[in-house]
């Protein structure tokens, strides 16, 4: 059995303790991108990046922020650390991930999937259909 060690953020944007104040949506992906580093410089497995599409997160597209972190670490895998299926194609998440991890030089993974807070028909659907085909591959 192996154990990986790892991290990862929903990308919160809250205020600092000390100083009351919060930062923006840039400078809290800045902060993503660079504990990212750190955690592979650390010698950290993998590291991850949520999906959320509220004003008080940062991230609604991690594959995007996942590809920046690409291209700035060496060693540690890179996941999705929640997925909306109700807003995501399942064919193309499950391409699009480990695409990123293929030109970054790391083994392939499968990115952790979660329904929306916001149930519907749909998003049982949409989850439905990509449990099936990830079933198949």
């Amino acid at each position: 059995m192996t154990i990986e060690i790892g991290v990862y953020s929903l990308a919160d944007i809250c205020a600092d303790p000390l100083t009351g104040h919060a930062v923006n949506a840039k400078q809290r992906v800045k902060e993503i991108i660079e504990a990212a580093k750190l955690a592979d410089e650390a010698g950290l497995d993998v590291f991850g990046v949520g999906e959320h599409h509220r004003l008080d997160y940062a991230v609604s597209a991690p594959p995007v922020v996942l590809s920046a972190i690409a291209q700035v670490t060496e060693r540690i895998r890179l996941t999705s650390a929640t997925t909306v299926l109700s807003t995501v194609d399942p064919v193309r998440l499950r391409i699009l991930l480990p695409w990123i991890s293929f030109r970054m030089g790391a083994p392939k993974s499968l990115p952790g999937a979660a329904p929306s807070s916001n149930r519907s028909r749909c998003s049982d659907m949409i989850r439905g259909i990509m449990m099936r085909y990830l079933k198949s591959i």
